[in-house]
């Protein structure tokens, strides 16, 4: 039986020379891939008391429903700025090149909540943080963040000390 790593595909040298591109899409288009991600992302939060499961556009979505069935526990997303129709909270946030905004409705997540967070990559953390910014603003709080893939080279479990953090495969690089 194949590991969940095996699945992963990496690219050298994209986007640019010395970076080892980490292809998730190679989990996504083999359905024993796909099982095994959703499978361990389910059994890390098998144990944890939370009310709901969060997850960014796009892989967010993708990862994060199907743990979210499993553990029958409604689905909240964090879209891209502009992209949700009732009222938001936006959270701006810096990225290599520039910034994005992210947003949640005002109403997903209330005071005392306990909310777990699913998406595909933790790297520098910066997305991440951010959603750790909205959700504790409308008054949650984040029991868990869990990835499929972690480049710890680039330190996000670091920036996000104090928040419990798991991923199913960690490469030392960036």
């Amino acid at each position: 039986m194949k590991k969940l790593e095996d699945y992963v595909i990496s690219i050298p040298d994209f986007p640019k020379e010395g970076i080892i591109f980490r292809d998730v899409t190679g989990i996504l288009r083999d359905a024993d891939g796909l099982q095994l991600a959703i499978d361990d992302l389910t059994k890390m939060l098998k144990d944890v008391d939370c009310d709901v499961i969060v997850g960014p556009e796009s892989r967010g979505f993708i990862f994060g429903v199907p743990v979210a069935y499993n553990l029958k526990k409604p689905f909240i997303p964090i879209r891209k700025k502009g992209k949700l129709p009732r009222e938001t909270i936006c959270e701006t946030y810096d990225l290599e090149y520039g910034t994005a905004s992210i947003e949640i409705h005002k109403e997903d997540i209330r005071p005392g909540m306990k909310v777990a967070i699913i998406d595909d990559l933790i790297a520098t953390g910066g997305t991440t943080e951010a959603m750790i910014h909205l959700i504790e603003r409308l008054g949650g709080k984040v029991v868990r963040c869990c990835f499929v893939m972690e480049l710890a080279g680039l330190k996000g479990r670091e920036r996000l000390s104090g928040y419990n953090i798991d991923s199913a495969i960690i490469y030392s690089g960036k």
